[in-house]
């Protein structure tokens, strides 16, 4: 694995177990979610400009972005 794939691969694994703590949830429960919604192609997209966040807005952004995700299924 190159070095920033793996940096990649610790950032999403980082979301995660952050993310789990945030709602309350499993492991795999937030893995669920991220499947669903494809939250972790979105982080891993993105890394570059989301792994300079802080721990809190990162949760937030997760957060809307699930929710806009869950619109957009709705509609």
């Amino acid at each position: 694995m190159k070095d920033k794939e793996l940096d990649i691969a610790y950032f999403v694994s980082f979301c995660i177990e952050q993310y789990k703590v945030y709602i309350s949830a499993t492991g795999g429960e937030v893995m669920s979610i991220f499947d669903r919604y494809g939250v972790t192609e979105y982080l891993s997209a993105n890394f570059d400009v989301l792994h300079t966040q802080s721990r809190q807005w990162l949760l937030e952004e997760i957060d809307d972005f699930i929710q806009q995700r869950k619109q957009e299924e709705q509609k």
